[in-house]
C-alpha cells in the first residue's frame, strides 16, 4: 500500500477522539472573544459595578487566569497575531502594524500575507465537517485570526456597514440596511446605567466637511463595540451556530477600546464606560447563547490583546512624548562622526541601518544602540546580533519581540510610560514590552474547563494550543506555548 509517512501520520491523529485524551465531548460551538485593550485591572477596578452575567458570570464560572502575559512587544497587530498563532513575534513575523522592508525602501503593513504561522482558526478551518467565522473592525485583522481560505470573514467599513469575501449570505444585506450609521451622527454615548434624558459623556458630533472626525468618534465608542457584538449574535441566529451538526467556531476581535485608548490613554474615567458597556454586551451575547444552546451547549474563551499606559500630563508631555526623528538624528549624528554607516529608517522601535559595504555589521548596530542609549527617552536596546542592554526577562522579551528580516539592525525601548509623539498635544501608543502594555486577563468558560482563579503566571502564546486542545485539533504550526491542562475539565 503506498501511503506516505505524513498522511499516516493525520490519518492517526483524526481517529484519535476526545476520550483518548481523557476530556469530556465538546460542544458544537466554540466561541473567542479578543477585546484588544483590556487589562486585569480595569475588571478589578469596575468588579462593583459588574452586572451578573457579563465578565462577572465568565471570571467566577471559568477558568480565569488573571496574570496572562505577553512577553513581547504589544502593538494591536502584533498581539492579535499571537494570541491566533501561539508563537511569539520572532517566530509569526508580525512584528509591529508595519515595518520598513530596506530591500523595497517601503513600509509594509501587517496582513495575512505576512503571517509566517498557521493559526488555531485555521486549524479547525482544515477539519471537516467544521465552520469557521471571524468578525473584525477590519480585513486585515480577520484575516490575521482566520489564515485559512475556508474561514468566513465579516468585517465593517468606514460607512458602518459589514462585508465578506464571495457571495453574501441573504441576511446580511437586511442587517446593514437596517442600522444604517448616519442614525448616529450627533448621539450622545451615555454611562452604563444611566437613564434617558442623561448628559452624554461624548456626543458623536458629526460635520459633512469633516467626516472623518465622526469616524475617528464612532470607532472609538461603545456604538461600534456594540455594532460588533450585535453582527455576532446575528451571525449565530442566521447561521444556526452550534445547530447545523457541524462543529462551529467563531471569533470576535473588538477595537473600539484600542481606538478609544490611543485618545485618552488607559486611565481615563471613557475607558472605565467602555469596560462597563463591553459588560453589557457580553451579558447579551451569553445570554442569547444559553437560551438557544443551554449552559453545556458552547465553550467561550475571553482574552485582553494587550493593554496601555497612562496618558502624559499636559506638564510632562513635552518631555515624555517622544518625536522618533530626534532619536534617528542623534544616532546618524554619532554614526557620521565615527565614519560608521548612516541610518536608514527608523520606525519604532526598530532602527534600519545601511553600513555601506561593510560584511560584518554588529559594531554599527552596537555603535548605534549605544548611540541611542544618550537620548533622555531612550531605555534599552537589542540589536541583530543579540547584544541587549538586559540580561535578565527583558532580553527574553526583546528576543521574543525581534524578527531578524523584520524588525532592522536595533530594536529600541523607551522608559516607562513614554509614548510616540503624533504632533496632535495629546495620546499615547503601544508596543511597549512594559507589564501595563504586557498584562492581560485570560478566561475559559463552559462545561469543558474548570472553575476557578489561577493566579500563577501564563504567557500569549498558551491560548492558542489549549484552544486547539479543546476543538480536537493539532497546534498551530509554529506554536510554543504549553496547553494550560489546569483549565480543562478532564
Amino acid at each position: 500500500m503506498d501511503i506516505c509517512r505524513r498522511t499516516f501520520t493525520v490519518s492517526m491523529m483524526g481517529g484519535m477522539s476526545l476520550k483518548t485524551w481523557g476530556l469530556t465531548p465538546r460542544p458544537n460551538l466554540f466561541v473567542l472573544v479578543l477585546i484588544e485593550l483590556l487589562r486585569p485591572d480595569f475588571l478589578e477596578t469596575a468588579w462593583g459595578k459588574l452586572t451578573n452575567g457579563g465578565f462577572r458570570k465568565l471570571l467566577t464560572s471559568g477558568a480565569y487566569f488573571p496574570d496572562c502575559r505577553h512577553l513581547a512587544s504589544t502593538f494591536p497587530a502584533t498581539t492579535l497575531a499571537t494570541l491566533a498563532t501561539g508563537a511569539w513575534p520572532a517566530e509569526h513575523g508580525i512584528v509591529a502594524d508595519s515595518w520598513w522592508d530596506h530591500r523595497w525602501r517601503q513600509t509594509v503593513k501587517a496582513s495575512e500575507e505576512e503571517l509566517l504561522a498557521t493559526t488555531v482558526a485555521g486549524q479547525i478551518a482544515a477539519e471537516a465537517g467544521t465552520r469557521v467565522y471571524v468578525v473584525a473592525p477590519d480585513a486585515a485583522q480577520a484575516g490575521l485570526v482566520a489564515s485559512h481560505p475556508a474561514a468566513r470573514l465579516f468585517w465593517q467599513n468606514r460607512e458602518g456597514r459589514f462585508n465578506t469575501l464571495g457571495t453574501a449570505p441573504d441576511w446580511l444585506s437586511p442587517f446593514n440596511t437596517q442600522r444604517p450609521i448616519d442614525a448616529l451622527h450627533g448621539a450622545g454615548w451615555l454611562a452604563a446605567g444611566a437613564p434617558a434624558g442623561s448628559k452624554p459623556l461624548r456626543e458623536l458630533t458629526y460635520n459633512a466637511a469633516h467626516p472623518k472626525v465622526f469616524d475617528e468618534l464612532y470607532q472609538s465608542s461603545p456604538f461600534a463595540a456594540a455594532a460588533q457584538f450585535e453582527f455576532l449574535r446575528e451571525l449565530a441566529t442566521n447561521e444556526r451556530l452550534g445547530q447545523s451538526g457541524s462543529f462551529d467556531f467563531v471569533c470576535l476581535v473588538v477595537s473600539a477600546p484600542a481606538r478609544l485608548g490611543f485618545e485618552t490613554g488607559a486611565f481615563s474615567p471613557l475607558m472605565q464606560q467602555m469596560t462597563l458597556q463591553l459588560d453589557l454586551q457580553m451579558e447579551s451575547l451569553l445570554t442569547q447563547l444559553r437560551r438557544t444552546l443551554g449552559d453545556k451547549g458552547f465553550d467561550l474563551a475571553l482574552a485582553g490583546c494587550h493593554g496601555a499606559p497612562p496618558a502624559p500630563s499636559p506638564s510632562a508631555r513635552s518631555r515624555m512624548a517622544v518625536e522618533g526623528e530626534s532619536v534617528a538624528q542623534a544616532v546618524e549624528s554619532a554614526l557620521r562622526d565615527r565614519n560608521l554607516g548612516h541610518v536608514q529608517k527608523y520606525l519604532y522601535p526598530f532602527l534600519y541601518l545601511d553600513g555601506g559595504t561593510a560584511r560584518d555589521l554588529e559594531p554599527l548596530r552596537q555603535a548605534a544602540a549605544a548611540a541611542a542609549l544618550e537620548h533622555p527617552a531612550v531605555a534599552g536596546y537589542y540589536t541583530a546580533g543579540g547584544a541587549c542592554s538586559s540580561r535578565d526577562e527583558w532580553e527574553r522579551r526583546f528576543r521574543n519581540s525581534f524578527h531578524l528580516r523584520r524588525c532592522g539592525d536595533v530594536m529600541l525601548s523607551y522608559r516607562p510610560e513614554y509614548v510616540e509623539d503624533y504632533g496632535q498635544g495629546r495620546g499615547i501608543s503601544y508596543g511597549s514590552l512594559y507589564n501595563y502594555d504586557t498584562s492581560v486577563p485570560l478566561c475559559f468558560y463552559g462545561s469543558r474547563f474548570r472553575s476557578g482563579s489561577f493566579e500563577s503566571p501564563v504567557e500569549a502564546v498558551d491560548l492558542a494550543p489549549t484552544l486547539a486542545r479543546a476543538c480536537g485539533v493539532a497546534p498551530p504550526s509554529s506554536s510554543t506555548g504549553r496547553v494550560l491542562a489546569e483549565a480543562l475539565a478532564e
